[in-house]
């Protein structure tokens, strides 16, 4: 079962605007390489600033990530706020905290049909043991003026219909949305714009020329512009020397069963909060369109071909939902999140009039949305500070390895940098 296979976010989407693709030679002030929330959030900041946008992508608005997560719209980072002011400044730590607000204020701005909705995200507990940081994490963010609280295992059982956790999290600037009809909505509002927008358009090569760049647009494309936008993250491939090398595109993977029945509506999730475990592979669920009840996690390494590679959060399911053993499974699918190193997302400007983001560790709605708005403010006016701080293009050590191998080395570095910093 290839991971392109149809979602239940394909399923249910509204109609895909048309993308033609990019033909002979066009010129931009920007181009943007990726149509997924980061390149179309740039591409539409930047020509609402006025800027002539070229938006190209080698299948179509939310093809990658964009279009196949939870849709879940999750602030902060992975790291706490304390941490993030140690180590980054209290600038990344106000921009990580607010990345639901400024993705539902821009759907609300666009009118972006998308069944968004800002409830609630819980981080749940198996654990008894994760509690204290969650605590820590929870009491971090309300000290910050954050509608958070803690859940304790009655709580739990209240907000989500199942008796398994120990304990957990609410975040109330959180919530939900189709992200599909979030990628189509927000390319339609950059069309709308004057940005436009070339499907079946993959960007193949990437040379300076003065003080632009030429992007050799494949099959019979080549556009030219003054800056340069490369949003590709899991799907990123060979465009920039390393870039590939920087982040590992772990497999996630998601099922969806056939519509609940009124008694388990009632009972699973009953305000609609979005769920993820605070396990460090985390599985992560909802209720999605037509009622269905929705799980998803880390999947096989490569893509998954057969439903028994779904068993792991298909088990997930019924362990904490016994009654759902009886629903059959309608929707199986797949896509690429991009894993860095330190947890975060890297932004690079590795030549003047160039800059990449990607590696978003599955937090990419609001994230990549936001640093997207942020990255589209900063070309047209360089006084803007961007959010992340600049890092080099460097390469991972373990990148050639099996992805089983490469993931337990990230692991590996990702705790030792954390206790040694």
């Amino acid at each position: 079962m290839p991971e392109h296979v149809a979602s239940l976010w394909a399923a249910t989407a509204t109609p895909a605007p048309d993308t033609p693709p990019l033909l002979g030679e066009v010129s931009a002030d920007v181009a943007v390489i990726g149509a997924g929330f980061t390149g179309l959030s740039t591409a539409l900041r930047l020509a609402e600033g006025g800027a002539k946008v070229v938006v190209v992508d080698k299948h179509g608005p939310g093809f990658g990530a964009s279009g196949r997560n939870g849709g879940h719209v999750i602030p902060g980072l992975k790291y706490d706020p304390e941490t993030l002011d140690r180590l980054y400044g209290e600038a990344t730590t106000e921009f990580a905290g607010h990345t639901a607000d400024t993705t539902f204020a821009l759907i609300a701005k666009q009118g972006i049909a998308c069944d968004a909705q800002q409830g609630a995200w819980i981080q749940a507990s198996l654990k008894q043991s994760h509690l204290p940081l969650l605590r820590t994490r929870m009491e971090e963010w309300q000290r910050r003026g954050a509608p958070v609280e803690m859940l304790d295992a009655a709580g739990m059982a209240e907000k989500t219909g199942s008796e398994r956790f120990a304990g957990g999290w609410i975040d109330r600037r959180a919530g939900r949305l189709h992200p599909l009809n979030y990628a189509r909505g927000l390319a339609k509002a950059a069309i709308a714009a004057g940005v436009r927008i070339c499907g079946e358009s993959e960007a193949r090569s990437l040379t300076r020329t003065g003080s632009g760049w030429t992007v050799a647009v494949g099959p019979r494309g080549q556009l030219s512009a003054n800056e340069v936008v490369v949003a590709t993250n899991g799907y990123t491939g060979n465009l920039w020397p390393k870039l590939k090398a920087t982040v590992v595109p772990a497999t996630s993977i998601q099922i969806a069963t056939r519509p609940l029945p009124e008694a388990l509506l009632a009972k699973i999730l009953p305000e609609r909060s979005v769920v993820s475990d605070s396990r460090r592979i985390a599985n992560y669920f909802r209720i999605g369109p037509e009622n269905r009840f929705m799980i998803g996690g880390r999947g096989p390494f490569g893509a998954p071909e057969v439903p028994g590679d779904y068993r792991r959060v298909l088990a997930a399911m019924h362990t904490l939902y016994p009654q759902t053993r009886e629903l059959a499974i309608d929707y199986f699918w797949a896509g690429r999140v991009a894993m860095t190193r330190d947890h975060l997302p890297h932004v690079h400007q590795p030549a003047p009039n160039l800059t990449m983001a990607l590696g978003y560790n599955g937090r990419g709605v609001g994230l990549a949305t936001s640093l997207g708005q942020a990255i589209g403010a900063h070309l047209l006016d360089r006084s803007a500070p961007l959010p992340l701080k600049l890092t080099d293009i460097t390469p991972l050590p373990v990148h050639g390895l099996h992805p089983i191998y490469a993931t337990a080395m990230i692991n590996y570095y990702r705790l030792r940098d954390f206790f040694e910093k």
